[in-house]
């Protein structure tokens, strides 16, 4: 059930973009917070990325300073347009992370940034299952979201902050995605190399997997979604 604070963050752009930042200050600011995951990851040029969940383009303005080829989606029209219109330089396709709207093989990369913490158990499970068959073999996943603090003598600091954070302005999925191992999840659904890094005191989790590498990499398909 969303609160009435996280309704009104998504209604008025302004208000979630404060938000974000405020809360991005625990790792450094917003351009290091979205770059936590995605500086450990190889993209060039040429490298075709799926920015998955990509709200109005926070992450998406980050990665196309690296990439010609980037790809933004979002299951909200006025998300996808907000980012068409801040971040003109990627592909923008509305559709379901749990059913992308995209052929197998079709990414080098793909990445989100604090949007898995939204889904329901299974609806994690199903996304990362289509995240996998659309990268190539070989290409690498990345996320970046909450996570449970680690260190125990800043709990007393870090869980207030974070749970405060989460009644008003996040779901119960946030808590059901805190209390499971995100990792343990890909390498369920076939991801390998899987590795996770912490910061903030382990309340901001950087988690990487690889699908497998096969002997050939098919030719990706024409996306079916709507491109704007």
């Amino acid at each position: 059930m969303a609160t009435i604070l996280r309704n009104l963050s998504y209604r008025y752009q302004w208000l979630y973009d404060g938000i974000s930042r405020a809360a991005a200050l625990l790792v450094g600011g917003e351009g290091r917070f979205r770059r936590l995951a995605l500086d450990r990851v190889e993209i060039g040029p040429e490298t075709r990325v799926l920015d998955l969940c990509c709200g109005a383009g926070q992450t998406t303005r980050f990665v196309v300073e690296r990439s010609r080829a980037v790809t933004g989606l979002d299951a909200s029209a006025i998300a996808v347009e907000r980012a068409r219109r801040q971040v003109p330089g990627a592909t923008y396709v509305q559709g379901w992370a749990e059913r992308l709207p995209f052929g197998d093989a079709s990414f080098e990369v793909v990445h989100a940034s604090a949007a898995l913490h939204e889904m329901e158990p299974e609806q994690l499970r199903q996304i990362l299952i289509e995240v996998h068959r659309v990268l190539v073999p070989g290409g690498m996943a990345t996320f970046v979201d909450f996570h449970r603090p680690t260190v125990p003598l800043l709990w007393p600091i870090l869980w207030p902050g974070l749970a405060l954070f989460l009644w008003l302005f996040e779901t119960e999925t946030s808590w059901q995605f805190i209390r499971a191992d995100l990792v343990q999840v890909m390498e369920a659904v076939g991801f390998e190399r899987c590795d996770r890094a912490l910061h903030a005191g382990g309340t901001v989790q950087a988690v990487r997997g690889r699908r497998s590498p096969g002997p050939e990499m098919p030719t990706p398909e024409t996306p079916t979604g709507e491109a704007l």
